[in-house]
């Protein structure tokens, strides 16, 4: 198979939508033919451009360079790349990020307003908040560098750190923290030590509220 080949066929088997990476294309075909990255990135290079060019794959479209995408064709029109995936490979994935915000509260019914903005602690994001146009997303810095074993109990530390400065109108909102540890598998402990390392007093006086639902609860 020739590498024009292998990458119409590596095209073929995408999803309608999803982002296709060249760097991910050439990985492959440095993997199966043995090449360096260097050799395999022309090749993917040549490859897409002849199948553009002589429009092999009628619906490939490109939405920047070293990102394409299959489309779709409706009664309104083509469909556009998936930006939900997008922003999961730009700033969460693998475990290199999540959302937080006032959408996340709202999402966790603590507010029933739906803020505009839609906001990720990520490590992509150095040392502010920055609006990332294309995408339509804000990104800030995390308390600290996220990865699997951490995202989960520093959302949730995020939500306690923003119970003041959001307009929570749930009936009681730490009891819904406390269910939300509880459902997520969240020990308090680990809680308290990342609390206790990377957020303020404030925070750990409502992680102690939330844990005294958990006591209620039993």
């Amino acid at each position: 198979m020739t590498y024009a080949e292998y990458v119409r066929n590596y095209l073929k088997h995408q999803e309608q939508g999803a982002p296709i990476y060249t760097d991910e294309i050439a990985d492959a075909i440095a993997a199966d033919y043995e090449i360096d990255k260097k050799n395999a990135a022309a090749a993917t290079a040549v490859a897409i451009k002849r199948i553009m060019d002589k429009g092999e794959l009628p619906d490939l479209r490109c939405y920047q360079k070293g990102v394409y995408y299959r489309t779709v064709v409706t009664p309104f029109g083509e469909t556009r790349i998936s930006r939900e995936k997008l922003i999961a490979d730009k700033y969460l994935l693998p475990d290199n990020g999540y959302e937080t915000g006032l959408r996340l509260l709202h999402h966790m019914g603590l507010t029933t307003q739906m803020p505009t903005e839609h906001l990720l602690a990520t490590n992509a994001a150095k040392d502010c908040v920055r609006y990332d146009s294309k995408l339509d997303v804000s990104i800030c810095p995390p308390k600290t560098p996220v990865n699997a074993e951490n995202k989960a109990y520093l959302q949730t530390l995020d939500v306690l750190d923003l119970l003041d400065k959001a307009p929570v109108d749930a009936q009681n909102p730490y009891a819904i923290l406390a269910d939300h540890i509880h459902k997520n598998g969240l020990q308090y402990e680990i809680l308290l030590y990342y609390a206790d390392r990377f957020y303020n007093r404030k925070t750990i006086i409502r992680l102690a509220h939330t844990a005294s639902q958990k006591e209620e609860r039993i």
